[in-house]
């Protein structure tokens, strides 16, 4: 099983790699429930989050460099949890060149002997005493 779910992210790292969006939806559940690092509170079903991913893609300038460390993977029956840390990195359309470290865990479930992600949370701590996200971080 933990073979098959690292598959499963190394896949989805690949596909935001190369903005190959239709490859990145088939790494999630139709009904996936999806927390991001920008409003809504909530993105619901893959229709909405293939919006939200094309969205993203069109600020980079070329490929999303992307690196996950300290992966974690708990598996039971048709369920697993992975957490781990994931490096955004690249040059931004604006110019900017950026390398940011995001935590993400995600809720898989086999359904048809293949593995989609039903949940994925996306976030990066706050500062509480500025109210701000801390994106310069690193591990």
């Amino acid at each position: 099983m933990f073979d098959e779910v690292k598959a499963l992210l190394d896949g989805r790292s690949e596909a935001i790699r190369m903005k190959d969006i239709d490859r990145l939806m088939s790494f999630y559940s139709p009904d996936v429930v999806y927390f991001d690092t920008v409003p809504p509170l909530q993105y619901v079903g893959t229709a909405v989050l293939r919006d939200r991913f094309l969205h993203w893609f069109d600020g980079w300038k070329g490929s999303i460099g992307q690196e996950i460390r300290d992966l974690k993977i708990s598996a039971s029956g048709d369920v697993a949890v992975a957490y781990m840390l994931v490096r955004a990195s690249g040059a931004l359309k604006n110019g900017l060149e950026v390398e940011r470290w995001v935590r993400v865990t995600s809720c898989c479930q086999r359904s048809d002997d293949k593995w989609l992600t039903a949940h994925e949370h996306v976030s990066f701590p706050i500062d509480f005493a500025s109210g701000r996200a801390v994106m310069d971080l690193v591990p």
